[in-house]
Parts: structure tokens; sequence; C-alpha cells
């Protein structure tokens, strides 16, 4: 975790919190510490990154000539835990377009290339229970970083990289304080419920109501006013 610009490993949250709860009860803090709660979540407790270059020996029907391209593909993989260790197990398909027969004919030689890889697990919490789930990433995929012919002059060596990131993701425990008051959040309302919309129009409808009855007696006042003054 980083702060302020500095990086801090997560067990230095792990003993501060040892720290903390050691110092509230040496001061006293029992109330305190009533409001401390541990609870079970999912998180990722232990990881693993490996690096693996690897050269690959592959013959074609053809006594090659020139190397012309190479390049890997259709890589799949399985992984599963064993120990302190993630076993990955997977294949990748190589593809060599060469030359052959003093450069009068071109051919690809395609094979497909097993692999198993060992990735050591680096613990930061111990799981609580036997749930675990193995996730791996595959940062690099397996890609042709060098393709030359060999000494004897009729086969290929291949050299592929490949970088795959293995994580544990299990129950593990963590401390929370809680507020035992309860309390309310501000939140900024507007009244929008039937009853005020109901009301409205009944206010609404009243003071048109009263207009028409003004303008109605102000009519008959004026009707009044003509028939007085006919005589």
């Amino acid at each position: 975790m980083t702060i302020g610009g500095n990086k801090f490993p997560t067990d230095f949250f792990h003993s501060l919190g040892s720290l903390r709860i050691r110092w509230i009860e040496a001061n006293g803090g029992g109330d305190e510490l009533k409001n401390l709660r541990q609870i079970v979540t999912k998180a990722v407790i232990a990881k693993g990154k490996k690096r693996t270059e690897q050269t690959v020996t592959l013959k074609p029907p053809n006594c090659p000539t020139s190397i012309l391209g190479c390049w890997v593909i259709n890589h799949t993989h399985q992984a599963k835990r064993c120990g302190k260790f993630i076993e990955v197990t997977g294949k990748f398909d190589v593809n060599v377009w060469y030359s052959h027969q003093d450069h009068s004919k071109t051919s690809v030689f395609t094979e497909s290339v097993p692999y198993k890889d060992k990735i050591r697990l680096h613990y930061r919490d111990e799981p609580t229970s036997r749930h675990e789930e193995v996730l791996v990433e595959v940062i690099q995929h397996p890609n042709c970083t060098e393709a030359v012919i060999s000494e004897c002059g009729n086969k290929f060596k291949i050299t592929v990289e490949r970088e795959l990131c293995a994580e544990i993701v299990g129950e593990t425990k963590v401390c929370i304080s809680i507020h035992p008051q309860k309390f309310e959040e501000e939140w900024s309302f507007r009244d929008e419920s039937s009853s005020h919309e109901q009301g409205q129009n009944r206010e609404h409808n009243h003071e048109h109501s009263h207009a028409h009855e003004r303008g109605h007696e102000r009519g008959h006042e004026t009707n009044k006013g003509r028939e007085s003054t006919s005589f």
C-alpha cells in the first residue's frame, strides 16, 4: 500500500493493528475492545510469479536451409495447488516457416510443445478454511525470442519465454470497529410523494374555486348597477 508517496507492506499494517489492541488493553480501554469484531471475508491470501525461458528443439521433415519466420500460438493451460506451489500445466504450438533444398522451396513446420511450471506461493494471511480458489494470470504468453538452426543442420532450436502469475483466493479474518449508537446519514431528499402532490392539487383547486366565486360575485354586482341606472 502507498501512502503519501511511500510504500508500506501489508504486514506493517497488521502489526499496527496488533499494537493498537495492546495499547487499548494497557490503557484500560475495555469498552473500545467490545466494539471490535472479526469478520470472515474472501481475499487474495497468497501470490506467486514466475518467468520461464525455455529452449525447444524441433526436427522438420526436410533439412532446413534458412529460417524465414517463427511464431507461437494456441496457448492453453490449467492449474492446481500442490502444497506451497501452484502447478501450471499447459501447451502451445510452434510454427516455423523455413526454406529447404538450397532455398528452392519453403514450408511451414508446426509442432505442439507441452510444459509444466511450478510457481512458489508467498503467503500474507493463513487461510481459515479449505475453500480456496486458484487463479492464474498470463502476464506474457509464450513468445519466440530466438530461432536458429542447430549445429547438426537438420533441427531448429527455438527459445520461448513466458511469464505467469498465480493467486490463491481464500477466506481470511479482518478486524473492524463498529458503532454501537444508531445514527442517520444526512441525505438531501426531495419530497415527491403522491400525498404531497395531492395536497398541492387540492390547494390549487381550492384557490381556483375561490377565484371563480369572486369573479361571479363581481359580475352579479355589475349587473345590479346596470339595472339601477336604467331609470
